[in-house]
């Protein structure tokens, strides 16, 4: 993983943010190599999906100033803010944008009540954003919101009805519909 990173870091020169989804790539990057990486100039952080705190405390101590950690895992994120992460690369902002940058500029504030208090109503969304795997749900929800047409492309397979009032009700609970 790292030599793989570091070619493609050295062949574009881009700012390059890497991404740990062990749950979608069934290899995880550990840490050790994430710190050789953040030693790479144009590596600028890291959005780090794991949902484990005591591994995102461990990237942000260890990495310090070098690169940025971002939260991957919505149900977390707040948790990873208030630890000292920059951030979160976020499924549930597409549905509840307004909520989810103010939850993270309380959080990155330091305001643990108010992005606790935010977090809360998001919860059923970060939750239910997963009930088929991602980016079903979120395709459904926004177009029940009118941001995009319906239909979707193999090999995603439409959203299953027995889902859709549990996911339009969170939707309702974050207010990101009436």
């Amino acid at each position: 993983l790292y030599l793989h990173h570091k070619a493609v870091a050295d062949a574009v020169p881009v700012p390059q943010i890497l991404y740990n989804v062990p749950g979608r790539t069934a290899i995880d990057m550990q840490a050790d190599t994430v710190v050789r990486l953040a030693d790479v100039a144009n590596i600028v952080g890291i959005k780090e999906a794991t949902g484990d705190m005591a591994r995102a405390k461990e990237l942000i101590d260890r990495c310090g100033d070098k690169i940025d950690i971002y939260s991957g895992d919505d149900a977390t994120a707040l948790d990873l803010m208030l630890l000292g992460g920059k951030g979160d690369i976020s499924v549930t902002a597409n549905i509840a944008p307004k909520q989810m940058h103010e939850m993270c500029a309380a959080a990155l504030a330091g305001d643990a009540d108010k992005a606790e208090k935010i977090n809360e109503s998001l919860l059923g969304l970060h939750k239910n954003l997963f009930l088929e795997s991602n980016p079903i749900p979120v395709k459904w929800a926004a177009q029940q919101m009118g941001l995009m047409g319906g239909g979707i492309r193999l090999p995603l397979t439409p959203f299953a009805e027995r889902h859709h009032e549990a996911l339009r009700q969170s939707m309702r609970d974050a207010g990101a519909i009436e």
